[in-house]
């Protein structure tokens, strides 16, 4: 197999702070920027309405903020978002050039409590211009322990945040009693298992969220760890069905969210295993909220990440070395997707075949 080391990558880290309304996103953001861990951070800060509210709760820190006014990242203001991004580069540019400024070292963008964070991920990565310039940070969601349990049943919005998160933080917990946190941190780990879910009143400690750095870089053996922690009820495929107890009208997509994990002991040939992704974000690629998955790759002594967004697949990285004496390949999917048992049995039949070519015309993944 091809070499595919990736060496360290000197973009700039986009991450992305999501979470539905009222469930301190912001109040997350002042304290973690009044960290001096957190120096030299760019803010980003979307809001819906003519006049801007929530900026001025962090214009107290020296760090540029600007705001997106008329529309939610989600949808309307994309290329806002790319005019935002460029002209924070280019004022860092004039400022390090002038000696006024240490430079940008990351980029936070705290959405509206209605967006789907997934747009922002894709402009990162699409944009010919951002993506020489930035890459995927980290994507941290906020859940209010309070309310949380109820946003996730009746908002399916609130579900997605949840769902393509690489760090969930409960926030509110001191107002909620010991039942509820519980129980809403069954639901969360039902929901997106990959994600380490933290607890905050206002004592997070910045390097918890990886604002940094890629949450996938090579050496985060713990974070791969983390992806395949067996789940507490046992294996299987954690489905989600909160809002079709209490909400059907709202529509099927939250009712179907669920998580399915799969393993494959052979090793894997890289070419039929790429084009089985390939196959998979194509024809599930809406409703594929996030892919994570760690491969045997033949030939290969190292490990191979691979890690994607709906359609979008990022390139894949070698660790160097298996994060545990398990050399299966592993992945797991969050979405609304086809049962557990028949996207096992397509990856088996497909990986069977030997090479993508023998996979015929009009091969589909399920």
């Amino acid at each position: 197999m091809a070499d595919i080391d990736v060496p360290a990558d000197p973009r700039i880290p986009v991450n992305v702070l999501t979470g539905f309304l009222g469930s301190g996103k912001t109040t997350l953001l002042r304290r973690l920027l009044a960290s001096a861990d957190l120096a030299h951070t760019a803010v980003v800060v979307n809001e819906l309405g003519e006049i801007g509210i929530d900026h001025h709760l962090i214009d107290q820190v020296d760090e540029e903020v600007v705001l997106l006014r008329n529309g939610c990242l989600c949808c309307g203001v994309r290329g806002d978002l790319s005019t935002a991004l460029t002209g924070l580069m280019e004022r860092d540019r004039r400022a390090g050039a002038s000696g006024t400024a240490p430079g940008i070292r990351r980029v936070v963008i705290e959405t509206t409590g209605l967006a789907d964070p997934v747009p922002v991920l894709n402009t990162l990565a699409l944009d010919p211009m951002l993506r020489h310039q930035f890459r995927p940070g980290a994507v941290v969601t906020t859940v209010d322990a309070v309310h949380g349990m109820l946003q996730l049943r009746e908002h399916p919005e609130s579900v997605r945040q949840a769902a393509v998160a690489d760090r969930i933080v409960m926030t509110k917990t001191d107002l909620a009693s010991a039942a509820a946190v519980e129980a809403l941190a069954h639901e969360l780990r039902g929901l997106n298992s990959a994600a380490p879910l933290l607890m905050s009143n206002g004592d997070l400690d910045p390097a918890r969220l990886l604002l940094d750095r890629d949450v996938f870089s090579v050496d985060r053996l713990n974070e791969v760890r983390a992806w395949f922690a067996p789940p507490r009820e046992g294996p299987g495929v954690g489905q989600y069905h909160g809002m079709a107890r209490t909400s059907p009208a709202l529509g099927p997509f939250h009712s179907a969210v669920s998580t399915a994990s799969l393993v494959y002991a052979p090793a894997l040939d890289w070419v039929v295993a790429g084009a089985w992704l390939s196959m998979l974000v194509h024809r599930y690629g809406d409703t594929l909220l996030r892919l994570k998955g760690i491969l045997n790759i033949a030939g290969s002594d190292r490990p191979t990440v691979v890690h994607g967004v709906r359609h979008l697949i990022h390139a894949p990285m070698h660790l160097d070395a298996w994060p545990d004496d398990d050399r299966r390949s592993r992945l797991v999917l969050i979405g609304t997707l086809p049962s557990q048992a028949a996207l096992q049995a397509s990856l088996e039949r497909f990986a069977r075949q030997g090479r993508a070519a023998d996979a015929g015309p009009g091969h589909q993944p399920v």
